[in-house]
């Protein structure tokens, strides 16, 4: 840049800018901006100078216009705007006056020297000078005097231009300043509030937009909007200089910068609130104008967060920090902050769809873990007791297992901590477990039916019975607890009953077949066994249902029952060789013996199969008389326990013999069909009114035709 021809002589500076000047306007060394070097390198590389006071002198003695008397007025701010700033710590409004007036005063600086005393932060000082140099160049400009030079305006004006550019500066360095130390300069602040006051007062908003060169001369420098864009500039440097740890270094990293961030900021709105209100006017909405300035910062800086790979537990400290600790009292909402701080006309901290996002992360990433929790409980069942064949409890008399809580627990406690984010949240996060719950029934079913289906385990029966109890109270829970519609986990549920029922008839089926076979053999007969040898056998698996939460149970209870009776009958309903009378009696007696032993034993434990009772008895004692006539008294007797049985069919005795032992097999199957597809029936037997077939009337008709056999045995 080409020297300015007023600037080139070497006499000092004005003696108001001596060492013994007093410094009380924005001079505070602490709020020199780390740019501010830039600009002052700017000022001076440039080749052009304001010239000293002899060349100001002379110039002001060959034009008439121009001069620092004519245009002081400019500076001073109108006598209305005053008395409204008579708010603002008049003590410093004094000091701006005292300064403004010394300078109307002295002479006119240089460029270097006004750059000085931007440096020094007198600010006010600086702001009067410049402003006569601009008013100097537009005087000159209007005279027409660069008409023939007009290089030389656009130096002059760029001169002026850069050198508000580093009062800009200056002001947010001023302003990023305020929170950065301990205290703060009441004085530079209400300074730089007549620093602004004064500027605007000197350039009115007439709509025009500076332009390139000399149109820069006299447009508004807009510091107010300066001032607030440095307040957002500061808040987002002190949002991003809370501490944050990395991942590797702290699992819960997000929760203790969180944590900072809400400790940081919290100082620094208290201290807004106490200390930096006070020095500006009522106008400026200081607090106002920190709280959206950080809440913008925090936004943005909460948007980075959000799109970092998260995991579960740091997409929901997110989450949660925003719906419920941002706006409450353990942030903005303090009772130390209001009522300053106001958070009812904030916008959303995060946009819609970066909300919506973050859920739906959240969502997809607790699948996972849902499903780790279900994987964990099967494995704990596995290792800690199926492998350790630990018995389960007994609670109310009924087996007891975890199952049912853990997995309530585990639906119930994160339904818990989403509810808090949102409701819509709470609801996804149940259909999620409800999904994963009807995945890992099965799984757990196909693991336990595998278990028991390779070995021969004494709890067995008992967790059988454990699981089926924790099923039902786990269908009950969630119907009660959480509203939920369990029709397809029912559905589940009871196929997974159905196959446990199986493997345990199949258990029941291969510990008692072959005790049953042996019925009628010699060693039967003899007594090689012990009578109650058939019922141990059976009470290994029919004990532990009286452990089953009804009707389940009991249901269970009377199959068993049912079951063992008929498969009893049937082995002594098979043809075999014929009998003395005194090894008639000897069977009649052990039959009667191991069926009192085993219907007394099932109904102990609960059963009410009594109408089972009587029908081994009644063919003992058949296969144990001799004569037709008491064994017709027998039948009648049988009949009277099982009035569906077709009596009519044994009032001949005759009858009894009269069929070839060809055609015995084809009655045996029909019974062994009626017998198989009859059901339990409650003690009290009433016969149908109608001709309908009861299950009751099946188990008659079968055992009715179990008579052929056992007459063609005697």
């Amino acid at each position: 840049m080409d020297l300015d021809s007023r600037s080139m002589t070497s006499e000092p500076a004005s003696p108001m800018n001596g060492a013994g000047e007093e410094k009380t306007e924005l001079s505070s060394p602490a709020f020199h901006s780390r740019d501010s070097g830039f600009f002052e390198r700017g000022i001076k590389t440039m080749l052009s100078i304001r010239k000293s006071k002899q060349s100001l002198n002379k110039e002001k003695g060959k034009e008439g216009t121009g001069t620092w008397k004519g245009k002081r007025l400019s500076l001073r701010l109108s006598k209305s705007y005053d008395e409204k700033k008579n708010t603002v710590c008049n003590g410093v409004e004094d000091i701006g006056e005292k300064i403004e007036a010394e300078s109307i005063q002295g002479k006119p600086l240089s460029v270097m020297e006004i750059n000085e005393l931007i440096q020094k932060g007198q600010l006010l000082e600086a702001f009067a000078n410049i402003k006569y140099l601009e008013d100097e160049t537009i005087t000159e400009r209007d005279a027409e005097k660069y008409k023939d030079n007009p290089q030389e305006l656009v130096r002059k004006s760029k001169d002026v231009d850069l050198l508000y550019n580093s009062i800009t500066n200056m002001i947010q360095s001023i302003v990023v300043g305020t929170l950065e130390h301990p205290t703060v300069e009441n004085a530079t602040l209400t300074s730089l509030v007549t620093l602004i006051a004064r500027e605007e007062a000197a350039h009115p908003n007439t709509g025009n937009a500076a332009g390139p060169g000399s149109d820069l001369l006299g447009t508004p420098r807009k510091w107010r909007e300066e001032w607030k864009e440095a307040i957002n500039e500061s808040a987002r440097k002190r949002v991003l200089r809370v501490p944050m740890a990395s991942k590797e270094e702290e699992s819960s990293w997000l929760d203790l910068h969180l944590g900072f961030l809400q400790k940081c900021l919290s100082e620094d709105l208290l201290k807004i609130k106490l200390s930096v209100k006070k020095c500006y006017p009522e106008e400026y909405q200081v607090c106002d104008v920190y709280v959206e300035a950080f809440h913008k910062a925090i936004a943005s800086h909460l948007q980075d967060l959000s799109r970092r790979p998260l995991e579960f537990n740091e997409l929901y400290t997110l989450l949660d920090w925003v719906a419920n600790v941002y706006r409450s009292e353990l942030f903005l909402g303090h009772p130390d902050l209001k009522p300053e701080v106001k958070t009812e006309n904030l916008s959303l901290l995060l946009a819609p769809a970066d909300w919506d996002k973050l859920k739906t992360d959240y969502i997809a990433s607790a699948k996972g873990k849902i499903k780790s929790y279900f994987g964990n409980i099967l494995r704990l069942e596995v290792t800690e007791k199926w492998e350790k064949e630990v018995h389960p409890e007994v609670k109310e008399n009924l087996y007891h297992s975890s199952l049912s809580f853990d997995i309530q627990t585990i639906i119930g406690e994160h339904m818990k901590i989403s509810g808090v984010i949102s409701r819509s949240l709470e609801m996804k996060m149940l259909e999620l477990c409800l999904a994963e719950l009807q995945e890992f029934i099965p799984r757990f079913g196909e693991e336990f039916m595998a278990w028991s289906t390779a070995q021969d385990s004494p709890i067995f029966a008992p967790c059988f019975a454990a699981y089926i109890n924790s099923f039902h109270d786990l269908a009950s829970g969630l119907e009660t607890m959480f509203k939920v519609n369990t029709e397809e986990l029912q559905k589940i549920l009871e196929a997974l009953t159905r196959n446990f029922t199986n493997i345990f008839f199949n258990k029941l089926r291969t510990k008692v077949q072959p005790l049953l076979k042996k019925i009628l053999t010699k060693d039967w007969i003899f007594a090689a066994e012990r009578p109650d040898s058939l019922a141990s056998a059976v009470s290994q698996f029919s004990e532990h249902l009286q452990h089953m939460r009804e009707p389940t149970g009991q249901e269970l209870l009377r199959d068993v029952h049912k079951y063992v009776v008929k498969e009893y009958i049937m082995q002594v309903i098979k043809p075999r060789r014929k009998m003395n009378r005194e090894t008639r009696q000897q069977v009649s007696e052990k039959m009667n013996q191991e069926a009192r032993i085993l219907n007394n034993m099932l109904i102990d434990q609960g059963s009410d199969s009594d109408w089972l009772l009587p029908a081994i008895h009644h063919i003992a004692d058949i296969i144990g008389e001799k004569k037709k006539d008491k064994i017709k008294e027998y039948v009648k007797e049988l009949c009277q326990d099982y009035p569906d049985i077709r009596y009519k069919k044994w009032q001949t005795p005759e009858l009894l013999g009269s069929i070839p032992e060809c055609q015995l097999t084809p009655y045996l199957g029909h019974a062994l069909q009626l017998l198989f597809s009859a059901s339990s029936h409650t003690s009290e037997v009433k016969v149908p009114a109608t001709g309908g077939r009861s299950p009751y009337s099946s188990f008659c008709t079968a055992v009715s035709f179990l008579f052929f056999p056992v007459c063609w045995i005697l």
